[in-house]
């Protein structure tokens, strides 16, 4: 069910002790030379919407939350960004707005990485204000870590932004949007454990960078290793692993 196709009497109708509410949450920021700036909310839309094609009775999907916050992106000219602050006061206001429908369950679909820190911290003071609503958070690319490496063929730090990954989904999505004769390797070059930077690697040590101090091109990881056929496998196997997850949270 998508939210933005009925009247206010038919979602009073709803019974939301069987739905879990889905909120995807994208960015509007610069994804390299080859790329489009709506890149991550595209993938996390087109996530979230087949997600829904799938458990239609299950799932009631939002409009996707395009602002994201993108402070270490705004060297890149058209990024737009949200502070941390207001970016999660807005996330609680939606979903104070949600619980006044009546849902009792909300699942919080990232598809941004910037939005992480602020994200926990909107969970954390939804459970205050709210403790009878479950609000889950993540990010696709974590639930569906083992279909994503099953996939990939670049080494460790071939998945960052406008990678192997991100390039070959809106390749499978959008090829028309797609500028692969200027898409080109780059990111960060230290070898040490501690600076690696990968989508599927977790540093032990967290620091900040703003995107221009380790990618001249906005880009981080492999994008010329990036196919239309990768995507949809990337995709289909992305779609299934956080339908998964839906399934499961919705027992809780």
């Amino acid at each position: 069910m998508l939210l933005e196709n009925f009247s206010w009497p038919e979602v009073k109708e709803l019974k939301f002790d069987d739905l879990v509410v889905v909120l995807p949450l994208g960015s509007f920021e610069q994804h390299g030379h080859h790329l489009p700036l709506t890149t991550d909310t595209d993938i996390v839309t087109a996530i979230a919407r087949r997600m829904e094609q799938q458990r239609p009775e299950k799932i009631l999907c939002l409009p996707t939350l395009w602002p994201g916050h993108s402070t270490h992106h705004l060297f890149f000219p058209g990024t737009l960004s949200v502070h941390q602050a207001p970016y999660i006061q807005l996330v609680i206001e939606l979903c104070s707005s949600i619980a006044k429908m009546g849902a009792k369950k909300v699942f919080l679909l990232n598809g941004h990485g910037g939005n992480d820190v602020p994200l926990r911290a909107a969970v954390r003071e939804l459970k205050t204000t709210f403790p009878t609503l479950q609000v889950v958070y993540a990010s696709y690319w974590t639930i569906a870590a083992k279909s994503i490496k099953e996939v990939r063929e670049s080494e460790l730090g071939g998945l960052g932004h406008a990678c192997e990954m991100e390039t070959s989904v809106m390749l499978h999505l959008h090829p028309e949007r797609v500028k692969m004769n200027k898409a080109r390797r780059d990111g960060p070059k230290h070898t040490d454990e501690f600076r690696k930077a990968d989508m599927q690697y977790g540093r032990a040590v967290y620091f900040v960078n703003e995107f221009h101090e380790i990618s001249e091109t906005g880009t981080v990881g492999h994008p010329d290793l990036a196919t239309a056929e990768k995507g949809e496998r990337f995709m289909r196997g992305i779609v299934q692993e956080v339908t998964q997850f839906v399934d499961e949270f919705a027992k809780w």
